[in-house]
């Protein structure tokens, strides 16, 4: 019995998926501070809940820009899909992120000691983005809708 050869119909994002691992995580949770933790980990739990692997990363956009530039950069080729981004004050994390990957970014606008009048100043932030850079943007610390909005991106 002859072998034929495989149809040479390999698209790119196939080529591209070649060695990932099975369990690659799909989503990733960032925050600039570990003091955000609490607030993510909503996230966290609604994936897990779900399913869904994904992976946790604490990095500050303005205290090591270049660490979120090349998270976002390989972002993709490691296997994500979406990534959750929660920051407070002036919230320049999800913008970040976004200006360094085609892949979607939630923003989650977060409270703090310093925030102003509940967060409305990351929250403004995150909403605000310039043309085209999109950022989605969720509620005040709702790290758990970020999630769900992530796995029906990911469902889409």
């Amino acid at each position: 019995m002859s072998q034929e050869a495989a149809p040479a119909t390999e698209t790119a994002v196939e080529a591209e998926f070649e060695g990932l691992e099975v369990d690659a995580p799909r989503v990733g949770i960032v925050m600039g501070s570990k003091s955000d933790m609490p607030a993510m980990e909503a996230a966290a739990k609604e994936l897990e809940q779900r399913g869904i692997l994904h992976e946790v990363r604490v990095m500050s956009a303005h205290r090591d820009p270049e660490l979120v530039a090349d998270y976002a950069k390989n972002a993709r080729l490691r296997g994500l899909r979406v990534i959750i981004a929660g920051a407070g004050l002036s919230a320049a994390l999800p913008g970040v992120v976004a200006a360094h990957t085609p892949l979607p970014v939630i923003g989650v606008p977060l409270t703090s000691a310093k925030s102003v009048a509940g967060g409305l100043d990351a929250l403004l932030s995150i909403a605000q983005m310039p043309p085209g850079v999109p950022v989605a943007c969720v509620g005040v610390d709702a790290a758990r809708n970020a999630a769900v909005l992530a796995a029906r991106i990911l469902e889409a």
